[in-house]
């Protein structure tokens, strides 16, 4: 089921942090804390995704610098929100002051799923000293930690990327893994999954796949953290993704929210999941098959 993902050079405790853990270390220099906050907002024809720049310079975690997952850690094309080329990703996270020798604990405003986002994609990169933090700015912020306001400035490194091909997937090989009987798990909610809603135009799911809704992977009353270990086993066991022979496939709409499926799989050691990167979104503009599920 892959690697343990964290190297024993890392000072991480684990690949989820707490705030206070966070607190102690903020001025570990090699810890480096990245806010990763951006935000959806649905509208008539889908989902507009809005970069959190201005909510980083409003308040954020002292330290921490500010990666872009709406205007420069992604590439709209083919589809919005595909993975950067190695090249270009090693570019934005070494001018974050990302190296191999770097521990980076990310965060967002509460949702997790673009926080792991950038854990999915650092790991794709093969940088593996990173980890959540639990409960992003809404945790901190409720232990009465201080902030930050304004811009950061952080020092560049030379990030040198290492692609793990087998932890992306293209449209290719989720029609493969699911004519294969592997599991190929949706994060998006019931509605959309079954077609009772289709906020891709199309309703439905990918054919063969299951569900596992994202949102059930975190605690909105306790703080965004996320659930324990064996809520979340209950969450992703009936999809067949934590005892798959072969490494499953999660997806969603643009490859943001499976990140958080993929996450949650690996804390409980299934640490090979690929997430399908255009997701719905391509699917869908492909014309490729939905197939929906009775109420």
């Amino acid at each position: 089921m892959g690697a343990a993902p964290l190297p024993p050079e890392s000072a991480l405790p684990g690949m989820l942090v707490d705030v206070d853990w966070l607190a102690d270390h903020l001025d570990d220099p090699q810890v480096l804390v990245v806010d990763v906050t951006a935000f959806l907002t649905r509208t008539d024809t889908g989902v507009r995704a809005e970069s959190g720049a201005d909510a980083f310079r409003a308040g954020h975690i002292p330290g921490a610098v500010f990666a872009d997952l709406v205007d420069t850690f992604t590439t709209a094309e083919p589809v919005r929100f595909t993975a950067l080329s190695s090249s270009a990703f090693a570019r934005a996270a070494g001018g974050l002051g990302i190296d191999e020798h770097v521990d980076v604990v990310v965060y967002d405003h509460g949702e997790s799923e673009w926080a792991t986002r950038l854990w999915w994609n650092l790991r794709l990169e093969g940088h593996d000293r990173v980890a959540l933090l639990d409960g992003g700015l809404p945790a901190w912020r409720a232990a009465g930690h201080p902030l930050d306001t304004g811009d950061a400035q952080p020092v560049p490194r030379t990030f040198t990327a290492r692609r793990r091909p087998e932890l992306l997937a293209d449209a290719a090989a989720v029609e493969s893994a699911t004519g294969a009987g592997v599991p190929v798990v949706n994060a998006l909610d019931p509605d959309a999954y079954s077609g009772r809603t289709r906020p891709y135009g199309r309703p439905g799911h990918i054919p063969g796949s299951t569900n596992a809704f994202f949102r059930e992977l975190y605690d909105e009353d306790r703080d965004h953290r996320l659930v324990p270990a064996e809520q979340a086993r209950a969450v992703l066991a009936p999809t067949g993704i934590l005892d798959s022979a072969a490494a499953p496939i999660a997806y969603c709409g643009g490859g943001i929210a499976a990140t958080l499926v993929a996450f949650s799989a690996a804390r409980l050691g299934r640490h090979d999941i690929a997430v399908y990167d255009g997701s719905m979104t391509e699917w869908v503009a492909e014309g490729r098959p939905l197939e929906t599920t009775p109420d």
